[in-house]
């Protein structure tokens, strides 16, 4: 079974968790639904307790999901969702603005206890950080909701460190989540150092670099229209040829260990701070499986010292977002 990590001062959660957006969202067609609910209940059963959706994830259909398939074990799971996209209640609008607003924090809280089927939600993301809404403000409609028993645990997703210190002096952080990995570095120079200081949980989404440091990416790889991976500058034919070699290190690395790519990726993220908890997302069981052993690779800090100089040695082609993604990005 997967050991437990501590986010924040409080929030206990398996040392890997299980980012859902994938499942109805962002990567073609959602599943079948009896295989997710499968997929789902089988991370359980194998000792996953930390689950990530968002509202914006379909929109609902993440949350509806989820709701369904963890009604049954919910005594067992962390649920965490997010707030502060413009969504009708339609579901129209998703990922076309921002609001977080305190009264639409508010409704979202409600609506998303409904489809999930919760009394509480367990930890509340603000899921980009709204320039027109000051931090206080939202934080401070958290932290009723904490004091009403709506929601457990405040989080923040892509922040900036000035955000995360204002956003906590009013109501504390138990988690900021940004993505991380060895191809997406930028958390390392202020963000992690904050969040140490400040006792915050980190939670890496894309780990795996949206599938590409799995390995099973390569170079003549396309993806279809509704794959938002076809308008991400790093999966441009040049960009996926060039990036290879970040690849074929962990490849390599990974053959004394008797570890794969994904193996390799996720360890080497476990192995950084212990209240980082990465969240690979995946459809399959097999998957899923390869990820959760990836907590049974042990890096010393030489080991990892090494796949550091390593990597750094390897320029990542292409950026990580186009540009109307990447203003989102609280800077």
């Amino acid at each position: 079974m997967l050991k437990r990590r501590m986010l924040g001062r409080g929030l206990e959660v398996s040392a890997l968790g299980l980012g859902c957006m994938g499942l109805t969202f962002a990567y073609g067609p959602a599943g079948d639904k009896a295989e997710t609910e499968a997929l789902l209940r089988g991370a359980v059963d194998r000792g996953v307790t930390f689950f990530d959706t968002a509202e914006a994830y379909g929109p609902f259909k993440n949350e509806e999901l989820l709701g369904e398939a963890l009604a049954p074990v919910r005594d067992q799971v962390v649920i965490a969702t997010k707030f502060g996209f413009k969504i009708a209640p339609d579901g129209a609008g998703s990922w076309n603005g921002l609001d977080s607003r305190p009264e639409r924090i508010r409704a979202v809280a409600e609506a998303s206890l409904k489809r999930l089927r919760l009394e509480v939600i367990d930890l509340f993301y603000q899921h980009r950080v709204d320039p027109d809404v000051p931090i206080e403000d939202v934080a401070g409609t958290v932290r009723d909701l904490i004091a009403e028993g709506k929601v457990r645990h405040f989080g923040l997703s892509e922040a900036s460190p000035r955000t995360i210190r204002r956003a906590h002096a009013v109501q504390p952080l138990t988690a900021v989540q940004s993505e991380y990995s060895l191809w997406t570095r930028g958390p390392e120079a202020e963000l992690l150092p904050t969040l140490e200081e400040l006792g915050i949980g980190f939670v890496p989404f894309s780990p795996l670099g949206c599938g590409f440091l799995t390995g099973a990416i390569g170079a003549q790889a396309t993806f279809p229209a509704n794959d938002f991976r076809s308008m991400l500058p790093r999966f441009t034919p040049e960009a996926l040829a060039a990036n290879q070699a970040l690849t074929q290190l962990l490849r390599t690395q990974g053959e004394a260990r008797g570890a794969t790519p994904a193996q390799m990726a996720l360890a080497w993220l476990l192995a950084r701070k212990p209240w980082i908890v990465p969240i690979p997302g995946t459809r399959r069981l097999s998957r899923l499986e390869e990820n959760i052993k990836a907590a049974n690779v042990v890096l010393s800090a030489g080991d990892l010292a090494a796949l550091d100089e390593a990597a750094g040695r390897i320029p990542v082609a292409g950026d990580r977002y186009p540009a109307m993604l990447e203003a989102l990005t609280d800077r």
